[in-house]
């Protein structure tokens, strides 16, 4: 249980909010303080309205996100959504299966069919882990990636097969290399409906000169492979639901979904493929997610839910304790500064400033991901990191950054420069520096001229602004920023 300080209930839920979603603003964070820890984790998880910048708006704008065919317009189009959203877990675990079941465009060409993928992510990926993996197992973007469309009776491609045990469900050493001949056997026949008539021109993957094709899933039974399996010692006429189905009894598919979890919400992870050698970092947080798994019938909610008001997740030491993704670094800094309430081309910008930092939507690197954790930084993507956060919470055109620098100049008394930078850090969502930090930006603070009453030939207004947003750009610049 939280304790009853209203500033550790702050300090819980601003925490919540950067894990749960993309960190909160000031009067965010408040709202919830009003409606205790456990309401908030039950409003993140089945949030009243689900709302985004409308699409058609957004396609009025910016025609090229119409029909997606290249990665900028696809990117940007889901940087809008997750920039505007008000169920930011939603955007967040769409993110968190993005990175697990990596799809790339790069490979699908056209932009619609993932977008369709994350659709599906959203609908399902805080539900029944059964229905997801059955939906990624149908989805075409998934089928084409990982060419399952070539995986014939006789003819075997054991690549989705490989995949859906090693990298989407239960992971290196509890398999075996026969399991896995035995599963793409059993997707034989799962394809895409409508491939184009010449099946050797299948990869160009568009009709011409009408565009591309929104792929649909098709069961091929007359291709599917109907002899008697053995999978992990089931045996039968097993198909794909089959398979999926005996994956997710599985302990190891509870742990190894759990560490990922762990990873994404909880703290850095060691990269995936060292997991088989290397326990995790909290065996008993991982059996405590295990454990909600099987209770709940499969639940990736339940799993969250037990996660987030576990001791574990609440501990000191659990706060600051994951570096944020790019993703995180530029739609949370976004979220603050406001000025995506219609469509605006800086959202190319966000959505390369991504892919500069590391970590290109739609384009992950191989089928294993983003690794995260300490790959994230470099020193060119630190520099990258900090310049775009100081870049868009220093611009005082921005409405949220308005708001900050009008509400401060009323607020906080010339001269007191602790209590301004107190304050400039509670509207970075009660952003926690260590005491040396906050000191060196309070002794900055202190010694610009004038203060926020202005100095000889600056007037009051511009004085503020001046003041305000250098503490915000360097506050951006500190290490906790860049902690989650």
């Amino acid at each position: 249980m939280v304790t009853s300080s209203s500033v550790s209930q702050t300090q819980l839920i601003s925490h919540l909010l950067r894990r749960a979603g993309f960190g909160g603003t000031r009067e965010e964070i408040d709202s919830f303080v009003k409606i205790g820890y456990e309401a908030t984790v039950d409003h993140l998880l089945d949030p009243p309205t689900v709302e985004s910048m409308p699409q058609d708006i957004i396609r009025r704008y910016h025609v090229d996100q119409s029909d997606l065919r290249i990665q900028p317009a696809t990117g940007s189009n889901w940087i809008y959504r997750m920039v505007t959203t008000t169920a930011p877990l939603q955007e967040k675990i769409a993110l968190f299966w993005h990175r697990v079941f990596a799809t790339g465009q790069t490979k699908l060409i056209q932009g619609k069919v993932i977008m369709t993928q994350l659709q599906m992510f959203r609908d399902l990926g805080l539900g029944n882990y059964r229905d997801l993996l059955l939906g990624l197992s149908r989805d075409p973007a998934m089928l084409m990636w990982l060419d399952n469309q070539d995986n014939h009776n006789g003819a075997i491609n054991e690549n989705y097969g490989r995949e859906i045990l090693e990298l989407f469900s239960m992971g290196v050493g509890n398999y075996t290399e026969k399991d896995i001949y035995e599963c793409s056997r059993a997707f034989t026949g799962w394809t895409i409906a409508n491939e184009p008539y010449n099946a050797q021109k299948m990869r160009n993957n568009t009709a011409r000169p009408y565009g591309y094709i929104g792929w649909q899933f098709r069961y091929d039974d007359s291709d599917h492979d109907h002899g008697d399996k053995e999978f992990l010692g089931e045996k039968g006429d097993l198909n794909g639901e089959d398979i999926v189905d005996i994956i997710c009894k599985q302990r190891a598919t509870a742990r190894f979904i759990a560490r990922h979890l762990y990873h994404a919400f909880v703290s850095d992870e060691l990269p995936v493929p060292q997991w088989p050698h290397i326990g995790p970092r909290d065996p008993e947080a991982i059996e405590i997610m295990a454990d909600a798994y099987f209770k709940s019938g499969y639940s990736i909610g339940e799993m969250l839910r037990a996660t987030f008001n576990s001791d574990f997740f609440k501990a000191e030491a659990a706060r600051n304790a994951r570096i944020k993704s790019p993703v995180e670094v530029v739609v949370g800094s976004l979220r603050l500064a406001g000025g995506y309430e219609w469509p605006t081309w800086d959202v190319y910008d966000a959505n390369a400033s991504c892919g500069f930092m590391g970590q290109s939507l739609l384009a992950p690197p191989s089928v294993e991901g983003w690794q995260g954790g300490e790959d994230w930084v470099s020193t060119g993507s630190m520099m990258q990191r900090v310049n775009y956060a100081s870049k868009v919470l220093g611009d005082a055109e921005r409405p949220g950054v308005r708001t900050m620098v009008e509400e401060l100049s009323r607020e906080v008394k010339p001269g007191n420069a602790a209590a301004l930078v107190d304050a400039c850090l509670e509207r970075l969502g009660y952003l926690e520096l260590e005491a040396a930090t906050r000191q060196e930006i309070v002794d900055f603070a202190a010694d610009q001229v004038g203060g926020l009453s202005g100095s000889a030939g600056e007037s009051k207004n511009f004085a503020a602004e001046r003041v305000v947003v250098s503490i915000l750009q360097l506050a951006v610049a500190t290490r906790e920023f860049q902690m989650a």
